[in-house]
């Protein structure tokens, strides 16, 4: 189990507070790392997933029980804090591509967090959320090529490759990445995944749009693409979900990001 022994009084209350409303809600982050990949690494907070028309359901019930709750980015996240503790009420991903459906639901996995019974976001869905965190401050691709490790053997691969419609490449390089750093595990990754996934034909722009698809690996690192090159952000309609609005929301976000980390050293 992850080290969070000065938090857990705050965790389990909100997991509390979120049972006794039967608010449907998984839970992910690092206990579902641990759970598949057999991980234990210290954490910061505790992630729960839940559907993005739920927020308001999570919102009243941490409420109601006297816990304080914070939209932070409408598109994709919310959060509980009690001091340094914090839970992170995850409903989509930062790009507007993983939004938590049906069937994360359907397809979870039962434990026991913190003495409550629970679902835990299924393995193929943390690949398919990690799989594009591509900052110069964090990269989860080693989560990527663990899970698959560790959990490749039962991945339903049909199902995570048509999680990634649109998105093959993406799927494909980690792929890659795992052949290179696990040369002798190679046939945990089965064989016509990769030809599926190759075989996809690489979309473009339209007519004499150039597209820049790498927002949906960085917020950041992709601005000076999309600000000065002409290139057009494939986040916002009609290539992907993202609003002018919430793409600017989360860009200005950016900048207290890099002042909050400036404080902490």
């Amino acid at each position: 189990m992850p080290n969070v022994a000065g938090a857990v009084p705050f965790y389990r209350s909100v997991l509390r507070a979120l049972k006794q409303r039967e608010v449907p809600f998984l839970v992910g982050g690092a206990f579902a790392m641990a759970r598949y990949t057999q991980i234990d690494r210290p954490t910061k907070d505790l992630d729960l997933n839940v559907r993005p028309e739920h927020w308001p359901a999570v919102a009243r019930a941490l409420r109601s029980a006297g816990i304080y709750t914070r939209l932070s980015f409408p598109h994709w996240l919310g959060k509980a804090l009690a001091g340094p503790a914090q839970v992170d009420i995850i409903f989509s991903s930062g790009n507007a591509v993983a939004t938590v459906d049906d069937r994360w639901f359907t397809r979870s996995v039962p434990a026991r967090v913190l003495g409550f019974d629970v679902g835990l976001a299924p393995p193929e869905e943390l690949v398919w959320s990690k799989s594009f965190v591509m900052e110069r401050e964090r990269f989860d691709g080693a989560d990527v090529l663990h899970l698959i490790l560790r959990a490749g053997r039962t991945l339903d691969w049909d199902h995570l490759c048509d999680r990634f419609a649109g998105h093959e490449r993406v799927l494909l390089a980690h792929l890659v990445l795992f052949s290179y750093a696990y040369p002798n595990e190679t046939t945990i990754v089965p064989r016509d995944v990769v030809k599926r996934l190759s075989a996809v034909p690489n979309r473009r722009g339209m007519g004499h749009l150039r597209l820049c698809r790498g927002t949906f690996l960085s917020r950041e690192q992709y601005l000076v693409d999309v600000r000065q090159w002409g290139y057009r952000d494939a986040r916002l309609p009609p290539f992907g979900n993202l609003s002018p609005t919430e793409a600017g929301r989360w860009t200005r976000a950016i900048h207290a990001h890099w002042s909050k980390a400036g404080r902490r050293r």
